[in-house]
């Protein structure tokens, strides 16, 4: 699309959250003008256009967190939406099984939190369980959450720029943002001017954020996210989900039913080695590279947050009979010959407080009456999108007063 050099809200970063945002924009500020800044050649080519697919219900999290809220309410309005636009989704909710009777405690929490944040879950015995998923393991208990879903993010992302488009939203593709410098914004197609600007630019959020004068605390530290397809011969009525560990972010191994009702395994959590460390040496930069080693270095030497043990324990899950073997506990007759290929990588830009070094756990935004920072989009940003999007506008239409 054509360059423009003045706009009144400048979107740096065409993902789900962006595009959410625009849409937002667009509804509460009808005369004003919305661009969207992307450095690929379409919107959602990162962790948008490679996300799990699942939406998530909401009770993982406590009541008081800023992604309980809006997982449960964007649940609602991603499913209304594909039902409204006839996008696929698969209603088939999602179990939780626990592996032994230490689990059964944090099963416990996981519903007193669903129940706090209005939620709907059902307890289920063993015989329960079976008439969902057959396949289904469990030690004693487990949950049902009917509410949870798989859409397909790639279709959805289109038909949202679609609507945007015709909306009045301009985008700017392959223009990477460069440099700021009091209202001009330096662009990799020439300078332009703008009122607001909004940055979603996930695995680089933070150093854009730097150049307004926040994340002075922050840092993106990368993980590579894999899934393992299962043929014909391993379908599943539901997700198939482990007890979490509800001290990190990351949900463990366990069984996604796709949109279209295929069975994958995973994901994987493994730290990269630069931000777009997708596929071998594709899209390799030095300098990252050297900043994220070291970074990672220090973690492992301190063990930060657990960060060698979990290095160490997401590495092995490359190994394809490892990864099947820690899904075994969950389902009955599991067997590696079932899985046949990788699906596309995606990184998690997670966000690390330098001075704690500690993860951040909920979304994590910086801003002022010139320009708001979208620095955590935590995991499951995808089905906060919606919520989350109205609660920023809504930060930053009173910073601008």
């Amino acid at each position: 699309m054509s360059f423009r050099k003045t706009t009144d809200f400048l979107i740096i970063g065409a993902g789900i959250i962006g595009m959410a945002i625009a849409r937002e924009l667009r509804e509460c500020f009808p005369d004003q003008s919305v661009t969207v800044l992307e450095k690929e050649s379409e919107p959602g080519f990162h962790a948008s256009g490679r996300n799990s697919g699942v939406l998530h219900a909401g009770f993982y999290y406590t009541a008081d967190s800023l992604k309980a809220r809006f997982c449960r309410d964007g649940n609602r309005e991603w499913t209304d939406y594909c039902l409204q636009h006839r996008l696929p989704i698969n209603r088939c909710g999602k179990v939780v099984v626990t592996r032994d009777a230490n689990e059964l405690e944090s099963l416990d929490e996981l519903l007193r939190r669903g129940r706090a944040n209005g939620v709907e879950l059902q307890p289920l015995d063993e015989k329960q369980l079976a008439d969902i998923e057959p396949r289904a393991r469990t030690f004693s208990r487990a949950l049902f959450s009917p509410a949870t879903s798989s859409i397909d993010p790639q279709l959805c992302n289109q038909h949202l720029y679609q609507q945007l488009c015709e909306s009045g939203v301009h985008f700017s593709f392959n223009n990477a943002y460069h440099s700021h410098m009091k209202e001009a914004i330096r662009t990799a197609a020439g300078t332009l001017s703008a009122g607001y600007v909004i940055n979603t630019a996930g695995l680089h959020a933070d150093r854009i954020a730097r150049d307004f004068g926040f994340s002075d605390d922050y840092t993106i530290l990368p993980f590579k996210g894999l899934y393992l397809y299962a043929n014909d011969s391993l379908r599943l009525s539901t997700h198939i989900y482990p007890v979490p560990d509800l001290n990190n972010p990351f949900l463990g191994v366990h069984f996604t039913v796709t949109a279209a009702g295929k069975t994958k395994l995973g994901p994987t959590a493994i730290p990269a080695f630069w931000r777009e460390h997708y596929r071998g040496l594709q899209r390799f930069n030095l300098r990252e590279c050297r900043e994220v080693v070291r970074l990672e270095s220090s973690l492992l030497l301190c063990n930060s947050f657990g960060f060698r043990d979990l290095a160490v324990h997401e590495i092995s899950k490359y190994y394809k009979p490892r990864l099947v073997r820690l899904a075994a506990p969950l389902v009955d007759d599991l067997r590696t010959s079932q899985f046949t290929y990788w699906g596309r990588a995606g990184i998690r830009a997670q966000l690390l407080n330098i001075k704690t070094r500690q993860l951040e756990m909920d979304f994590r935004c910086e801003g002022d009456e010139r320009s708001m920072h979208v620095l955590n989009a935590v995991s499951p940003a995808y089905t906060c999108a919606f919520p989350f999007a109205r609660y920023l506008v809504d930060k930053i239409r009173s910073l601008r007063k």
